[in-house]
C-alpha cells in the first residue's frame, strides 16, 4: 500500500496476518529508503516493525496511550498515525522529529530523548486515568538497555504500590547502542533461553485433554494453573507483583497478537517479555547493528555510509586517552554504556582489566567513578553533555565535594543537531559551574584538546571536565605541553587595540580567520572555570570593550563569569554577551538552528564589527 496514504491507525482493524505481515515488509522498505536520504535511527526501528503494527491492531491509539522509551524506535508508529508524508524531511528543521513530540500528533502524548522513563511516565497516565474513571489501556514500550536505567527499576518497584494497570512491553534485543552488559542482561538471556514454562504448560494441558473430565479441570482450576505458571516463572517481574508473559517472538505477527490481547485482558499490571532482533529485514544493520544505530545518509545496495575522512574529535579525546593508558597502569575509563558513541573500543579491547561498562547508568557510573579516583587511580569518564544531566548530584555530592581527580569528557558539547533539543549539550556550563572545585576548560584544536588533557590527567588533582563538540578535525599526535588551569591567550593581539573578542573551542578558531586583518583582539578562553584575572585585569585596566560568544545557555556561562567578575572590581567596561537565550532549540542541522538564533559565525562577525564601529 502506499504509506503516505494512511491517516491513523484504525484501518489495521480489517487486515488479516497475512496483510499485516505485507504491511511490515513494505514498512521496512519505506524506512529504509527514506534513511538512506536523510539518516536517522535504523537498526532500532527496523527491528520494532512487528511489534509496533501488531500494538497497533490490539490497542486502539490515541485513546490507549502509546509511549516508547526514549522514543527514538518510534518511527512505525509514526507511519501508522499518519505522518508518512513527512519523512522526507525527518530530523530536519521545521521537519518531524526523530523522537515522539507532543506537538507533532496527539498519538505522541509522552516524549522523552533520554531513557528509562517509559514505566515512570505510563504510571502517571494511568493514576491520572483511574482517577477520573476511564477505561483505556495504558502502554510503556522499553527496551532491555533502558530497563538497566535507575528510574526503570524505581519505576517496576512502584507498579504494585500505585496499584493501577499498565502494560509494559519489554523489547529484548540484547542491545541498547552498544552491546547490553550487566547482571540484568544475564537474567533476561536466561528467560530467553528458558524453556520450562512452556513445556510445563503443554504438559499440564496435555495431560488432562485426555478425558472429558481431565477438559473440565482444566476449565476449572484457572487460579491453580496460575500458580503453577507463577512458581515456574518466579522472576524479578513476578516477584514486584507484576504479571509476567514471554518470552514472545517479536516478529511473529500471530504470537505477537495473542499475547497482547492476553494483556488487555489482564485485571492488573503486566510485563510481556518480547525478543526482537535489531536491524531485522536489512542484512548490515542485522550483522553490526551499533554502527547502524544512528546513521547519515548510506547506499543501500552496499550498506556503504557516508562518511568523512576526518577524526571526530570522540576520537581525537579516546586516542589520547588510550596513549596514556598504555604508559599509566592507574588509569581507568569508565562508560555508560557509549563504547561506540565515545569511541572506545580500541581502549575496552586492549585495556579490558580497566575498562568498565555499566550500562546505561549515568549516575551509578559517576559515583563508582568517584569511590575508584579515591583509591589513587586516575579516572576517565566520558559521557554526552545531555546525559551527564542525569548524574548531577553524584558530580556535585561525591565527586565535587570530596574533591576526586576524575576526567569528566563532556562529549558533544553544544549544539548536535538533528536529535534536538533532548540532546543539544547547550546546559553542562550552567549546571556545572555553580560547583566547588571543578575545571571547565574546552579546547580550540586537537593539539590544545590533548594538552588539556594532558593537563588534567598530570599536572593538577581536581575533578576536571573537559567539552568537546559533535564535530571532526585532522588528528595529529602532537607532544604534550601543560597548560596552566585558569589560564587564556590571545590568538590576535593588536598594540593600543582596546577591541577584545573572547570565546572558546573551535568557534574560537573559526572567529581568528575571519577577524585576522581587523583591529580585533581576539582571546581564547579555553578555561571557562576558572577565568584568567590575569587577563581580565588588563582589560578592565585599559578600559576594553569586550564582546563574549559562546554558543551555549547564557543564564551562568563564560558571559556571566566575566560580568560577574567586572562588577565585583566596578570596571567600567562595555561587554555584550552572545548565546543561547533561556530556551529549548529543535531539531535542525547545526548551522541551520545557529542561523536560527542568531549565533552562526557569518552573523556574529557583522555583528562584532557593528559593535566595535570597525569597517567592514
Amino acid at each position: 500500500m502506499n504509506l503516505t496514504d494512511i491517516k491513523d491507525p484504525s484501518f489495521l482493524k480489517k487486515y488479516n496476518n497475512n496483510q499485516l505481515n505485507d504491511l511490515c515488509s513494505d514498512i521496512r522498505s519505506f524506512i529504509i529508503d527514506n534513511l538512506s536520504k536523510t539518516g536517522g535511527h535504523l537498526a532500532s526501528n527496523l527491528g520494532i516493525v512487528e511489534l509496533t503494527v501488531a500494538l497497533h491492531y490490539v490497542f486502539d491509539s490515541p485513546s490507549d496511550k502509546f509511549i516508547f522509551d526514549v522514543g527514538h524506535q518510534s518511527y512505525v508508529h509514526k507511519i501508522l498515525t499518519g505522518r508518512a508524508s513527512g519523512f522526507n524531511n525527518l530530523r530536519k528543521l521545521g521537519g518531524i522529529s526523530g523522537f515522539q513530540k507532543r506537538e507533532e500528533s496527539i498519538h505522541d502524548p509522552f516524549e522523552a530523548g533520554h531513557s528509562s522513563t517509559s514505566i515512570a511516565a505510563a504510571l502517571g497516565f494511568a493514576y491520572s486515568r483511574d482517577l477520573d474513571k476511564k477505561k483505556n489501556e495504558v502502554i510503556a514500550i522499553i527496551g532491555d538497555g533502558s530497563l538497566t536505567g535507575g528510574l526503570a527499576l524505581e519505576a517496576l518497584n512502584n507498579v504494585d504500590n500505585i496499584g493501577s494497570k499498565v502494560i509494559i512491553i519489554l523489547n529484548d534485543n540484547t542491545m541498547s547502542i552498544s552491546e547490553n552488559v550487566g547482571g540484568l542482561s544475564k537474567f533476561l538471556k536466561k528467560v530467553r533461553l528458558s524453556k520450562s514454562y512452556s513445556v510445563a504448560k503443554r504438559g499440564y494441558k496435555g495431560i488432562l485433554n485426555t478425558s472429558k473430565l481431565g477438559i473440565k479441570i482444566y476449565n476449572i482450576t484457572r487460579d491453580i494453573k496460575e500458580y503453577f505458571k507463577n512458581r515456574i516463572n518466579d522472576n524479578i517481574f513476578t516477584n514486584l507483583n507484576i504479571d509476567y508473559l514471554g518470552p514472545i517472538d517479536g516478529h511473529n505477527m500471530t504470537e505477537l497478537i495473542k499475547s497482547l490481547k492476553k494483556a488487555k485482558s489482564s485485571k492488573k499490571s503486566i510485563l510481556v517479555h518480547v525478543v526482537t532482533k535489531k536491524g531485522k529485514g536489512y542484512l548490515p544493520a542485522e550483522e553490526d547493528s551499533s554502527n547502524w544505530h544512528g546513521v547519515g545518509k548510506f547506499d543501500i545496495s552496499t550498506g556503504i555510509q557516508n562518511k568523512n575522512n576526518v577524526t571526530s574529535l570522540s576520537e581525537v579525546v579516546s586516542n589520547t586517552v588510550y596513549e596514556f593508558m598504555e604508559s599509566d597502569k592507574d588509569l581507568v575509563t569508565i562508560t555508560p554504556a557509549m563504547i561506540n558513541g565515545s569511541k572506545l573500543e580500541k581502549i575496552f579491547s586492549d585495556f579490558p582489566k580497566r575498562s568498565i561498562d555499566t550500562g546505561i547508568t549515568e549516575s551509578f557510573a559517576t559515583t563508582l567513578a568517584c569511590s575508584i579516583a579515591l583509591n589513587n587511580k586516575k579516572v576517565f569518564l566520558p559521557i554526552y553533555s545531555s546525559f551527564l544531566q542525569r548524574a548531577y548530584d553524584n558530580i556535585n555530592h561525591d565527586i565535587a565535594r570530596m574533591n576526586a581527580h576524575v576526567v569528566i569528557g563532556i562529549d558533544r558539547a553544544g549544539l548536535v543537531g538533528e536529535d534536538g533539543d533532548t540532546h543539544h549539550g547547550v546546559f553542562d556550563i550552567s549546571f556545572l559551574n555553580s560547583i566547588p572545585n571543578i575545571v571547565i576548560c574546552m579546547g580550540k584544536d586537537v593539539e590544545e584538546i590533548r594538552n588539556l588533557l594532558y593537563t588534567g590527567f598530570y599536572k593538577q588533582t581536581n575533578p576536571f571536565c573537559i567539552r568537546y563538540e559533535r564535530g571532526s578535525l585532522e588528528f595529529n599526535a602532537t607532544p604534550f605541553t601543560e597548560i596552566k588551569v585558569g589560564t587564556w591567550e590571545y590568538l590576535q593581539k593588536h598594540k593600543k587595540c582596546k577591541n577584545t573578542v573572547i570565546s572558546y573551542g573551535t568557534d574560537v578558531s573559526i572567529l581568528l580567520d575571519k577577524l585576522k586583518d581587523k583591529n580585533v583582539n581576539i582571546i581564547n578562553a579555553r578555561y571557562i572555570k576558572p577565568i584568567d584575572k590575569t587577563i581580565l585585569k588588563e582589560l578592565i585596566r585599559n578600559k576594553h570593550k569586550i564582546y563574549v560568544y559562546e554558543s551555549n545557555i547564557k543564564t551562568n556561562s563564560l558571559g556571566t563569569n566575566i560580568l560577574e567578575y567586572l562588577n565585583h572590581k566596578e570596571a567600567l567596561n562595555k561587554i555584550k554577551i552572545t548565546g543561547i537565550d533561556n530556551k529549548y532549540i529543535n531539531h535542525g542541522s547545526i548551522n541551520e538552528l545557529k542561523k536560527n538564533i542568531n549565533l552562526d559565525i557569518d552573523y556574529i562577525v557583522e555583528d562584532i564589527l557593528n559593535y566595535f564601529k570597525l569597517n567592514k
